[in-house]
């Protein structure tokens, strides 16, 4: 059975089911559905967009054992909120935003615990395997390289974290993920003209930060 077709299997026979504030989302199944309907729809959600939603949670988080935890949850919730997914055809931008607010409550629970310093995000991004770090094909293959790619990933990593959260979670979207700004201001809750206006700001701070380490600012 294909992902739309396991998606569709299980919206059709769920109600509209709230999810309370500060429940826990895997604490009950959805309502309406077999539980073997449940389980291919899961199934078909994390085998189609597990390693995209891993990738935006590591550039989010920094970490990859948070994010692998985040990931988890996100589908998680997923299936419990199946019945709030309008396009089964397209489920990824619906599942970029749980996976946000995932992040946010990940990161707001590290806050509160104390566990991050100030410069944690930074050296979170440093120590990351190469496993999340990597992003594009063609691996560096001579020592130099990997050490000028693993200096460069370390520039771009700190750069993205200086631009908050919500504006590298939009320009992450856009650019890892391929969203289109409709997409994005649905997902982020924002106009159209402010997504446009972040993500043109955050490549510029970028692309700055790039030309600073490229022009001999190592």
């Amino acid at each position: 059975m294909g992902l739309v077709a396991s998606l569709s299997e299980v919206w059709m026979a769920a109600p509209a089911l709230a999810v309370q504030e500060g429940e826990d989302p895997a604490s009950t199944p959805v309502e309406g559905a077999e539980p073997a309907a449940q389980r291919r729809a899961l199934e078909a959600l994390y085998a189609a967009h597990a390693r995209a939603i891993h990738r935006f949670l590591c550039d989010l988080l920094g970490d990859t054992a948070a994010a692998a935890d985040a990931t988890q949850e996100t589908f998680v919730r997923a299936l419990r909120r199946l019945h709030t997914l309008e396009t089964p055809e397209r489920p990824a931008p619906w599942l970029f935003g749980i996976a946000r607010h995932v992040s946010l409550e990940h990161r707001r629970a590290r806050r509160r615990r104390r566990q991050v310093l100030d410069d944690g995000p930074l050296d979170a991004w440093e120590e990351r395997p190469a496993a999340c770090a990597a992003r594009a094909p063609g691996a560096p293959r001579t020592p130099e390289d990997e050490l000028m790619g693993r200096e460069a990933l370390t520039v771009l990593a700190g750069a993205l974290d200086q631009l908050g959260e919500d504006r590298r979670a939009a320009l992450l979207l856009r650019l890892d993920h391929g969203l289109s700004y409709e997409e994005i201001a649905r997902l982020m809750e924002w106009s159209l003209p402010k997504v446009k206006v972040e993500i043109h700001r955050a490549r510029q701070e970028l692309r700055a930060e790039l030309v600073r380490y490229d022009g001999g600012g190592r």
